[in-house]
């Protein structure tokens, strides 16, 4: 296991005895609770801008200290939000200073994740990393073990693990309301028929872009989240659209180790949307429609911790998921959404070295079954992982 790197300081996503004497001889050193963790946002445009910042800075004991940035109009934009934030141009500016930092986020295009993610390890800082963490389940599960040398925390941003239909079709699982569950039914469907361009769309696989690990790494992370490893994949994708390079419409089937199946369609291209959820068991199915409510209210400058904590994330009566069988169907009042819990997990994680919300392992399970499906779906078989 490799040292802590010189400047870096043992509070950094460790727990807090190991950090301040393995051998344990001496009482654990901890963080004062009233000081705040630094961070560095690297990349502002629109998951940096519009997920990452505002919920770093309404998270209790972290503190927005700089943003990583070439872009004068987003500096602006971040100024404007968040007075008194730095700025860098370059991520080397941040591995530079990284004793006066606690943590590092990455906002930047999916090709600079694995880079960025080894550079920010290597200067001693703990990450959280937008998903998709890697191109490959091989190299997440190299960061995995470069942090665990490190002894630093590494984190992956799943932020649809807190949406509101997801905690409430968990809390339903969990309560064993559908019974014995042996379907499960997740669509993300866009409208977007005119190709916007942009690395997104992108056919160079150096990218990482298309929908499988757009949308696809959501829907496949919650799948195996509610119903644990996937045994088989089977995947059909496509790109529709003219001048398309990219994947912009899939379907990938699962049989999981426990026997569920997972049925999980990602679009771009949906005239019509099906139900976000359909999941069927042996005692009744659950049926909800739309997204959840906390990415339009980021965009649209909501803020959580704004004056309005009792309704953030709530869904409105009328788009609550129906629960029961043909013969007897009833609302199901939906969870609020919490994207704010992932943070707050994080700070915890840095403070005592608790588990990261979501960890690298995570990942990789995830990233197998894309590499999976886009080779069930190039060469027409069922992939056994």
């Amino acid at each position: 296991m490799a040292d802590t790197p010189a400047g870096a300081e043992p509070r950094r996503g460790v727990p807090a005895a190991v950090a301040a004497n393995p051998s344990g001889e001496e009482p654990p050193r901890t963080l004062g609770r009233m000081e705040p963790l630094r961070v560095a946002l690297v990349g502002y445009g629109p998951a940096g801008a519009y997920f990452h910042g505002p919920l770093i800075a309404g998270t209790a004991g972290l503190e927005l200290d700089t943003v990583v940035t070439g872009n004068p109009e987003r500096r602006e934009q971040a100024r404007a939000e968040f007075p008194g934030v730095r700025f860098a141009a370059k991520a080397e500016e941040v591995w530079s200073r990284a004793d006066e930092l606690d943590l590092v986020v990455i906002a930047a295009p999916n090709r600079t994740h694995v880079p960025l993610a080894t550079a920010a390890l290597t200067a001693g800082l703990p990450v959280v990393v937008d998903k998709p963490l890697a191109a490959t389940a091989a190299q997440a599960r190299a960061l995995g073990v470069l942090a665990e040398e490190r002894r630093l925390m590494l984190a992956v941003f799943q932020n649809r693990r807190w949406d509101s239909d997801f905690r409430t079709l968990r809390d339903l699982l969990e309560r064993g309301e559908l019974g014995e569950v042996h379907r499960f039914e997740s669509r993300f469907e866009r409208w977007r028929p005119q190709l916007k361009g942009g690395w997104r769309e992108s056919d160079d696989p150096a990218e990482v872009g298309g929908l499988l690990y757009d949308l696809g790494a959501h829907l496949i992370d919650q799948a195996l989240t509610l119903f644990g490893p996937a045994r088989t994949v089977y995947a059909e994708t496509a790109a529709l659209r003219p001048g398309a390079g990219a994947v912009d419409d899939a379907f990938v089937a699962l049989t999981h180790v426990g026997g569920v199946r997972s049925h999980l369609w990602m679009s771009a291209v949906a005239a019509r949307f099906g139900p976000r959820f359909r999941v069927l068991g042996s005692r009744g199915g659950y049926v909800v429609h739309g997204l959840d409510p906390q990415e339009a209210a980021l965009r649209a400058g909501r803020r959580p911790g704004g004056g309005d904590e009792g309704s953030w994330g709530e869904v409105p009566p009328a788009d609550w998921g129906t629960l029961g069988t043909p013969d007897a169907t009833e609302a199901v009042p939906s969870l609020p959404g919490d994207y704010p819990a992932f943070y707050a997990a994080v700070e915890s994680a840095l403070r005592d070295g608790s588990a990261p919300p979501v960890t690298a392992l995570d990942a990789a399970a995830s990233l197998a079954v894309i590499e999976a499906a886009a080779s069930s779906s190039r060469d027409g078989l069922t992939v056994t992982l």
